[in-house]
């Protein structure tokens, strides 16, 4: 594996979520800066005891938007 997808979404209250689209990793954080770090410690942490970590992570981020035509 040489990549590692994380799909990240913006809440409501504008927390992000990020959460991995082929592990069972899900991290969250109050800002961009902050989720780069939970992210990476949260990779970490999953592949501790699992042969070959990601080479590089990738932070995929997802905007739905709704715009009325009136």
């Amino acid at each position: 594996m040489a990549e590692i997808v994380f799909e990240v979404t913006q809440e409501a209250d504008g927390g992000l979520v990020a959460e991995c689209l082929s592990e069972s990793i899900f991290t969250q954080a109050d800002s961009w800066d902050q989720l780069r770090g939970n992210v990476k410690e949260a990779v970490a942490a999953y592949f501790f005891d699992h042969p070959q970590p990601p080479t590089a992570i990738r932070l995929h981020l997802v905007r739905d938007e709704v715009l009325v035509n009136s």
